[in-house]
């Protein structure tokens, strides 16, 4: 199987490296914009040849998309121009309803198979590229009755070549639900770390006395602003909606503390506890 990877950068690669690995893709095409991300792919060993994405496309029987989802949205109507009924077409952004979207009416639509694997590391680049990132990891399927059983199927085996948790989902569905247990998390890291930034000027001091807890929370806080701005901006009212709910926690905990209600900020702490329950 002929596979072209659009983006050979943290998720591509690992995706790349996996299916090889699993003798899924024979042999692999890149497109890319950075050359220097191609070359490292090419002596990296996640890809084969670089071309041009009209021959990437014409050569292959699965196209991966994934670049930042703005420009997924933008791509894909025209790598749907030029695909046949063989192929099949996939992405993999972390915001689905707007890329849905943009190819709901398009005459290949069934092509294309809307995929998230859910896994990311702060890392970007084809040297961050990890080929056992995603086992055990959950990949959801979009809107699966949009796409052709075979494409469908495709996707699927991706997967299990991957060795993911399926999971399926319709795009709406899955913005609200990544809003809350992915998006918000990378907003607190964010403004968390420029809290820090703010207060503590002496960057030696945050170095020696940072504990695991305080890298640990604000490790997402070093992701790439051209993977997450398109992110927050395509899943903007989702984003919204949990970020003013967090804002009214942390306003408890503030009130608690101004009032010395030591018992309301003990329950609040047993109630955020409940989440060992579903986290184990």
């Amino acid at each position: 199987m002929k596979l072209t990877i659009i983006g050979v950068g943290l998720i591509g690669g690992s995706i790349a490296f996996k299916l090889r690995e699993k003798h899924f893709a024979d042999y692999v095409y890149g497109v890319d914009q950075n050359k220097i991300h191609l070359q490292e792919a090419k002596e990296l060993g996640i890809i084969d040849e670089s071309l041009s994405l009209e021959e990437a496309v014409k050569n292959s029987d699965l196209i991966i998309v994934a670049i930042p989802v703005d420009s997924s949205k933008d791509i894909l109507p025209s790598i749907l121009d030029l695909v046949n009924e063989n192929q099949t077409v996939m992405d993999v952004g972390s915001t689905k309803a707007g890329i849905v979207q943009a190819v709901e009416n398009h005459k290949n639509r069934s092509r294309f198979v809307a995929f998230h694997p859910m896994w990311g590391t702060e890392n970007s680049g084809p040297k961050s590229a990890i080929s056992d990132s995603f086992t055990g990891r959950a990949g959801v399927i979009c809107d699966k009755e949009d796409s052709a059983p075979d494409a469908l199927k495709m996707v699927e085996q991706v997967a299990e070549n991957l060795e993911m948790n399926l999971l399926y989902m319709d795009s709406e569905g899955h913005d609200i639900h990544t809003a809350y247990i992915s998006h918000i998390s990378h907003i607190t890291s964010y403004a968390l770390a420029n809290t820090v930034l703010e207060k503590e000027r002496e960057e030696d001091t945050i170095f020696q006395l940072a504990s695991s807890g305080f890298s640990s929370t604000v490790r997402l806080a070093k992701s790439h602003p051209e993977m997450w701005v398109p992110i927050f901006r395509q899943n903007k009212e989702n984003v919204l909606d949990v970020l003013n709910e967090h804002i009214t926690q942390l306003r408890k905990f503030k009130s608690a503390l101004e009032k010395d209600n030591y018992e309301y900020l003990e329950e609040l702490i047993r109630n955020a506890n409940k989440i060992r329950g579903i986290l184990r």
